[in-house]
């Protein structure tokens, strides 16, 4: 394979998978389809404003030798799909893990998790508030821990703790190649001094919050716009049965 596919390739074979098992009888994701559109297109116009500013600022970049040449703006092609192919591959595996492991977080400990992370990615976020990259990815995944936990209010928060520990798997996989796991140099390259400098094999340590955040995002509004939906078709038929 051409080396300038890559990025396109990774983003390709991400959703390959979820979107063939999407259409399997017992429980059938494509029939969701009308919610998921939405649930990526809003965080990704979100993500890809997000993705411009630091590019330009220079917290991140990306490297041409693996990009066909096709921009929006700053961002290649590939960056811009990698925020419609990663969310739907992870919705659907959320979507599978809720279906197939019946077991769930209680409350209580939901709290207890949200409450500790929260804290700890605030902490982290005001002594390193001159690092760009870890300060907003860790206040902004803190603020909406803490909107799931106090305002909405729903048990969104301890279904998609479970699902993410083995969202987590593929996330390796993909943002490894991605920062330069068994390639000659990476694809997309950071900046150590808008990050804490950790690294979890070539991966920054803050890759794991942003992506919690994105797909957090993207699993808060698919699921809200379901149960609106099915709350619309409640008051519907209590309508009918007022007759």
């Amino acid at each position: 394979m051409n080396e300038k596919y890559l990025y396109l390739a990774i983003n390709f074979f991400s959703i390959l998978f979820p979107f063939l098992f999407s259409f399997y009888p017992k429980s059938n994701f494509s029939k969701k389809w009308r919610y998921l559109w939405l649930a990526i297109l809003v965080p990704g116009l979100f993500f890809i404003v997000w993705d411009e500013w630091f590019t330009r600022l220079g917290v991140w970049g990306f490297n041409p030798q693996y990009l066909t040449g096709t921009y929006l703006f700053s961002l290649p092609l590939e960056e811009v799909l990698f925020f419609v192919c990663i969310p739907y591959a992870c919705v659907f595996t959320y979507e599978a893990v809720n279906y197939l492991i019946r077991w769930r977080l209680n409350q209580k400990y939901t709290n207890l998790i949200t409450d500790l992370l929260s804290s700890g990615l605030l902490l982290t976020a005001a002594i390193h508030y001159d690092r760009w990259y870890t300060a907003v990815t860790f206040m902004l995944l803190a603020i909406f821990l803490l909107l799931h936990r106090w305002v909405w209010k729903t048990d969104v928060a301890g279904k998609f703790y479970v699902a993410y520990l083995f969202i987590l798997i593929p996330f390796f996989i993909v943002n490894g190649i991605l920062t330069g796991t068994g390639i000659d140099d990476p694809v997309v390259w950071y900046n150590d001094a808008e990050n804490l400098g950790i690294r979890m094999g070539t991966i920054p340590f803050e890759d794991t919050f942003y992506g919690m955040l994105l797909l957090m995002m993207n699993v808060t509004l698919f699921e809200f716009l379901q149960k609106r939906k099915a709350g619309d078709l409640h008051r519907e038929g209590a309508r009918v049965l007022r007759r």
